[in-house]
């Protein structure tokens, strides 16, 4: 479970309010969407809920451990992908996904039975002994994907994690974040492919301006606007 209470985050020495007393509730076995225009704060929240941003003020809590106080033990229990895999280039798809093995304590046995079922998932057992140097960005983000996989975490967060993949992987990925989810664990996850949000969340939050103005099931949101007709329409007149 995510827990966030009164988040607030600024730049420019205060004149830019990023996210702006941010509360929001995100329960076990739930696909969340995180929604909002460009420069609405998604980023921003998502790197204060994973310990990469402090926030100036307002609490992250996961699985009822604080971010803040405890982010050794909350980065345990979540996985992170963000907008633009950043992966070493020097190492090898393998040795890369055994360096996310051993940062997560995964043991031998079970990593080699995961790898098996995630490297065939995403088209990558050809490509896994090459130099990620060599891969396309679809590559790369299907390698960090894998690598953030690996050790099976509570909370799966991603930031634009459909960019760069073929429709194949894709579609595995959607299929995998609902097996996640049925199996009681969470996925927070940010996109501009809104018909990929209806679809597929439980449930949708939008941001705009670093304030969440909606939030809830699509009948929910649709009770929010005049333009039922989906979740295009309703987040264009919220956002306008």
């Amino acid at each position: 479970m995510i827990v966030i209470n009164n988040l607030s985050k600024s730049y420019n020495k205060g004149t830019v309010k990023a996210v702006d007393d941010l509360n929001l509730t995100v329960n076990n076995g739930e696909i969340f969407g995180f929604l909002g225009p460009n420069g609405a704060g998604k980023t921003t929240t998502i790197k204060m809920m994973v310990g990469l941003l402090k926030p100036d003020s307002g609490t992250v809590a996961i699985n009822g451990i604080s971010i803040m106080d405890n982010p050794l033990e909350v980065k345990r229990a979540i996985s992170f992908v963000p907008d633009s895999p950043e992966v070493y280039e020097k190492l090898t798809g393998i040795e890369y996904l055994n360096f996310m093995g051993d940062v997560y304590s995964v043991p031998a046995e079970l990593r080699r039975e995961r790898l098996t079922y995630l490297l065939d998932l995403f088209s990558l057992s050809d490509a896994v002994g090459d130099l990620i140097q060599s891969y396309s960005h679809g590559m790369r983000q299907k390698i960090v994907l894998v690598g953030a996989m690996l050790h099976e975490p509570d909370l799966f967060i991603l930031d634009e994690p459909m960019v760069g993949l073929d429709p194949r992987s894709s579609n595995n990925l959607k299929k995998y974040m609902r097996e996640h989810c049925n199996a009681g664990k969470t996925v927070f996850f940010s996109t501009h492919v809104l018909e990929v949000a209806e679809k597929l969340c439980d449930r949708i939050g939008i941001i705009n301006k670093g304030r969440l103005i909606a939030c809830g099931t699509m009948d929910e949101l649709k009770t929010m606007a005049a333009n039922r007709e989906n979740l295009e329409n309703i987040f264009l007149e919220l956002t306008e």
